[in-house]
């Protein structure tokens, strides 16, 4: 899940809430509509400064590479699948997003780090966002039988914070080395939490959100020294369904030029913003 993903800041509130006098011109790759996660394309991220006094935004892949990967061959095919020299297919492994219930997990039989926990300790961030976009499943009745279909009809909405340009989303960066090239990468992960009752009606296949963190928390996720049950609890935060807006768009909104354009669809029921 949040898999696409909007970075429309404008340049004016990226400049009061960097609070630095910068030139406007560097920020032009935040003026983009959409990102698509399995593109594997550059990202905005806020990264704390090394004393962590101050902190700067760059570009990151989106989608972590776990430092035992040797090289981009390798990377390619963790991310798309291969078939190995007997024919056989080998699944991709999706590493766009981490599950913040799982950051600090360490393997039960080797007792070693999983892949997320050393930068869930150290290397924290955030993906700076101005909407992204999930999928409802809705499940029409067989005419005969009366009870749902197999297949579901699927519905995109467009999702975001009342009243705000902007939000903060949970994130996790690595600095990957291609170990015959010697080429770095800086890579991210966005930070996911269980969906509450808004998104629970939207992503209501996997039922999972962006942990999204209002600004003091924002902040003490990446700037602040967090024991491991405190970055737990702002991994799996839940923003207040009340503070949320949500609204259908075209089914084809990657390719329309306007994916933020709402488009309703009269067949499926109205969204409850209760808590």
């Amino acid at each position: 899940m949040c898999y696409y993903n909007g970075q429309r800041v404008s340049r004016a509130e990226f400049i009061r809430l960097m609070d630095l006098e910068k030139a406007v011109v560097n920020y032009d790759f935040l003026n983009q509509d959409l990102h698509e996660g399995f593109n594997y394309g550059k990202i905005a991220v806020l990264r704390p400064s090394e004393d962590k006094c101050n902190f700067e935004i760059v570009q990151m892949e989106w989608g972590f590479i776990p430092s035992y990967i040797k090289n981009r061959d390798a990377v390619q095919k963790m991310r798309f699948g291969y078939k190995d020299s007997l024919g056989k297919w080998h699944q991709p492994y999706t590493t766009l997003n981490a599950k913040g219930e799982e950051l600090l997990l360490i393997d039960e039989n080797s007792g070693k780090e999983k892949m997320f926990r050393k930068a869930a300790l150290d290397r924290r961030c955030l993906i700076l966002s101005s909407e992204f976009y999930e999928w409802r499943h809705i499940y029409r009745l067989n005419k005969k039988t009366n009870q749902p279909l197999k297949t579901a009809d699927k519905y995109p909405y467009h999702i975001g914070l009342k009243d705000k340009e902007y939000f903060f989303i949970a994130a996790i960066w690595q600095n990957w080395i291609d170990k015959e090239t010697g080429e770095t990468i800086d890579c991210v992960a966005l930070v996911t939490t269980e969906a509450n009752s808004l998104m629970r009606q939207i992503h209501n296949s996997k039922k999972r959100m962006p942990t999204m963190l209002p600004d003091d928390l924002a902040w003490e996720w990446m700037m602040e020294d967090l024991d491991e049950k405190r970055i737990t609890e702002l991994a799996t935060y839940q923003i207040n369904p009340t503070e949320m807006v949500a609204y259908t768009v075209e089914k084809e909104f990657k390719t329309t030029g306007t994916p933020s354009k709402a488009f309703v669809y009269d067949e499926i029921p109205d969204l409850s913003y209760e808590v």
